[in-house]
């Protein structure tokens, strides 16, 4: 098992530069491994995550001759003029937006740092760097970026990513430290449950991770979802008709002692009140299942109990799960991806996409195999 301690985003980088069906059914039925990908007429959307695919347009063919009907790029990669080109060819353009890993925001506000149980700035757990959802500055200069993204371009959608606390949960072991006890987190504490606590840090932490758990718990879930709302209400006002999507950890809500929201502060009922479409990401080979692609299809099940999701034509919010393609912690073979799209695309889900195009964008068996499993799907 590979213990590659990289973020996402690093690895993104780093690869990129290197070379019974019917719509309302609520459970899948078993099929025979021949007849996995019959045509699913409740996947709407086929995906690819990481950037525009020019190599497919370079070989001269199109994204449709792969089933392929939507791109998931960056917010800093963005180009209208692409935009347009991918929209000429059918397919719909979402963007990814980085909410709480702005690293480059603390250069010049090292206050926004998340403040540890011991009342020092927490360190970068395996190099991933997060900012205090409690500084109001930060808070502003997401919002604003975000009010920009969608005035600037003609994108269909945007999800958010990295909308939790200071972690590295994307790995087979994550490192999830307690944060964040800044002052004004502890001051917003007590004004808004009533629960005085002491003045020293190390002392408050203790009872807000003891006795005060699920007080902190709630508190700190509902400071996140606040966020999300006002990414709801930025969107509705600029850019009216696009989706709001999230990208977010595929734990339950029992795995980890209930990390998902103890340690991560991610809400998804609560913010499935504003969310149109959930991407849960169940990476099965970064994460510890690599000979195990059914592990996306019992995580997107789970998801689907919790938020009471069924797979229907018309239901809000809806799932559309991430899964991995791309060599990133264990090696994803091309004789996978069927199995892999297969489990991606079981209801309650009704759209799927794939991580990500830096990594398999020279691999071409896997492109192709993805390609035959996508036109099966589409029919």
């Amino acid at each position: 098992m590979s213990t590659n301690p990289i973020s996402r985003r690093t690895a993104l980088k780093h690869t990129a530069a290197g070379a019974a069906l019917v719509a309302g059914m609520t459970r899948p039925v078993p099929a025979a491994a021949s007849d996995l990908l019959r045509p699913r007429p409740w996947v709407a959307i086929r995906g690819i995550y990481g950037g525009f695919p020019a190599a497919i347009l370079d070989r001269g063919q199109t994204p449709a001759d792969y089933g392929v009907n939507a791109i998931w790029v960056g917010s800093g990669g963005l180009r209208q003029e692409e935009i347009d080109r991918y929209h000429g060819l059918g397919l719909k353009v979402y963007a990814e937006f980085n909410s709480m890993h702005n690293a480059a925001f603390l250069k010049q506000h090292p206050d926004a740092a998340p403040i540890g149980a011991d009342g020092k700035p927490s360190p970068p757990p395996e190099g991933w760097q997060g900012v205090s959802p409690f500084h109001a500055g930060y808070r502003r200069d997401r919002m604003a970026e975000f009010e920009r993204v969608l005035k600037t371009f003609d994108i269909d959608g945007i999800w958010l990513d990295y909308h939790h606390s200071h972690a590295s949960w994307e790995r087979a072991d994550p490192v999830m430290p307690d944060t964040d006890f800044s002052p004004a987190a502890l001051e917003q504490f007590t004004k808004t449950t009533g629960i005085a606590l002491p003045g020293e840090v190390a002392s408050a932490a203790r009872e807000l991770l003891g006795a005060h758990r699920e007080a902190w718990t709630k508190f700190r879930c509902d400071v996140f979802t606040d966020w999300v709302r006002e990414y709801r209400e930025i969107l509705n006002a600029t850019r009216p008709g696009a989706l709001l999507g999230t990208f977010h950890c595929p734990w339950s809500q029992e795995e980890r002692d209930g990390a998902i929201r103890h340690k991560l502060a991610i809400d998804l009922p609560a913010q499935s009140k504003f969310i149109d479409v959930f991407s849960i990401m169940p990476y099965h080979a970064r994460f510890g299942h690599p000979q195990d692609p059914a592990w996306v299809s019992r995580q997107t099940a789970d998801l689907g109990h919790l938020l009471n999701i069924a797979g229907g034509p018309n239901e809000r919010p809806k799932i559309w799960p991430i899964v991995q393609l791309a060599d990133w912690g264990e090696t994803v073979v091309a004789g996978q991806v069927r199995e892999v799209i297969d489990h991606g695309t079981r209801q309650p889900a009704t759209g799927v996409m794939v991580f990500h195009w830096g990594g398999i964008s020279k691999q071409w068996e896997k492109i192709d195999a993805l390609g035959e499993a996508y036109r099966e799907i589409r029919g």
